[in-house]
């Protein structure tokens, strides 16, 4: 028998029944197991389970392919984390972001520390103004003791107030380089898309990148607005209130009330005029145009003029040809000396000459926008009104308006001889 079928018990049954049957026959027990063993079957089945490892090999294929799932591919577990060259600058970026993102909070923090010390002091200056004015009004004695200390307390609170003026320049400088940082990130991140070795993760966290810095330019652009409108708003005040404090130290001595300065709302009845019906008279028979040929070639910067030898082109503002006009778009405009100069040749060509003082704004943007410029024109205004009546020139002659331009991109004064 060359195949064994049989296992366990039976199998040694069997066994031993040939062994017997063997010694029977009178063959040694040695020889039989030594049969025994050349008849060793070829092939022996078993009801034992292959190896895995085996079962691995023999059925591999055909195999089931594994099911793809959309957020495999488009979803958070596709986008992970990347080591990319292009991932460790994303990393870089967004340190710089967090930290221009903090020192943002800080100034934001500074300018309502200003604001907030503003407010007190005008609370202040105020306070000792209303309880000056409230004695004044009753009666008083002449330099009322009491009075010349409220007096000193809102001089005081003026002297905090311009002190806060220069916090205000200090930061919105800072403001300034920080709004650099962010213009300079923005670069940075454009000038990243193009680097190779990205991948899809990094475009998107560029991506994201891109649009927190925009906000934060955003957000730096409105903090710097606020600034300058601070320092605008606050500057004029304190001219203001120096003139009213001035009038109030007379009235102190006197110890009778006189009111606020006289000088403080010039523009008070100032009529609206449109630029573009206005022109210059034409000359006599004989006589020279009343516009300056000599104050135009050493004007400042900001300063503008049109000469009597020019063609009747109009200026680029408008279709009005002023005498004199003045840009004021930085707050050292050095006008004094060319409007002297302007209106002395116009006095030497016409004695009776009448001049049109005009407080022209910008009038874009809504209607705040409008109101802010058209009083930043009027104060403008103010000064140079003030410098002619220093030179000498009688309030008689002035006419003074307002008009809004189009075209104007800051607020300008124009003088015009009538």
């Amino acid at each position: 028998m060359n195949i064994s079928f049989l296992k366990g018990p039976c199998r040694s049954a069997l066994a031993l029944s040939c062994a017997g049957f063997v010694s029977v026959l009178g063959v040694s027990h040695a020889e039989a197991q030594a049969r025994a063993v050349e008849q060793t079957p070829a092939l022996i089945i078993a009801n034992e389970p292959l190896p895995p490892a085996l079962k691995e090999q023999l059925y591999r294929n055909p195999f089931r392919a594994p099911a793809i799932d959309p957020a495999q591919i488009s979803g958070p577990a596709y986008y992970q984390d990347t080591h990319t060259p292009v991932g460790r600058k994303i990393q870089t970026v967004r340190k710089e972001l967090f930290g221009l993102q903090g020192a943002i909070s800080d100034l934001s923090q500074s300018l309502n520390r200003i604001e907030k010390s503003g407010q007190d002091q005008a609370a202040s200056y105020y306070a000792s103004i209303a309880t000056i004015n409230t004695q004044l009004q009753v009666g008083t004695t002449p330099g009322n003791p009491r009075l010349v200390q409220r007096l000193g307390t809102a001089q005081e609170s003026l002297g905090k107030l311009e002190s806060n003026v220069s916090s205000l320049s200090e930061l919105g400088t800072n403001v300034s380089a920080v709004a650099s940082r962010a213009s300079f990130l923005q670069e940075e991140i454009r000038a990243t898309y193009s680097l190779e070795g990205a991948v899809e993760e990094d475009h998107v966290q560029l991506a994201q990148l891109e649009d927190a810095v925009a906000n934060t330019v955003v957000v730096v652009d409105r903090l710097l607005n606020n600034i300058n409108d601070d320092i605008s708003r606050t500057s004029a005040y304190l001219g203001t209130e120096r003139a009213n404090l001035r009038v109030l130290a007379t009235a102190v001595r006197a110890g009778d009330l006189m009111g606020k300065s006289l000088s403080n709302h010039p523009f008070g009845g100032a009529q609206k005029v449109d630029l573009a019906a206005m022109t210059m008279p034409a000359p006599a028979a004989g006589q020279p145009a009343p516009l300056m040929t000599g104050p135009a070639a050493s004007a400042p910067a900001g300063y503008a003029a049109t000469p009597a030898s020019a063609s009747p082109a109009m200026s680029p503002v408008t279709g009005a040809r002023p005498l004199v006009k003045i840009r004021f778009d930085r707050p050292d405009i050095d006008y004094e000396q060319p409007v002297y100069m302007a209106v002395n040749e116009a006095l030497a060509r016409y004695p009776s000459a009448r001049f049109q003082l005009v407080a022209v704004h910008p009038n874009q943007g809504n209607v705040a926008k409008q109101a802010i410029e058209s009083a930043r024109a009027r104060r403008n205004a103010e000064r140079v009104l003030r410098s002619l009546t220093e030179m000498g020139l009688d309030m008689g002659q002035i006419d003074l308006s307002y008009a809004p331009s189009p075209q104007a991109v800051t607020s300008e004064v124009h003088l015009y001889v009538r």
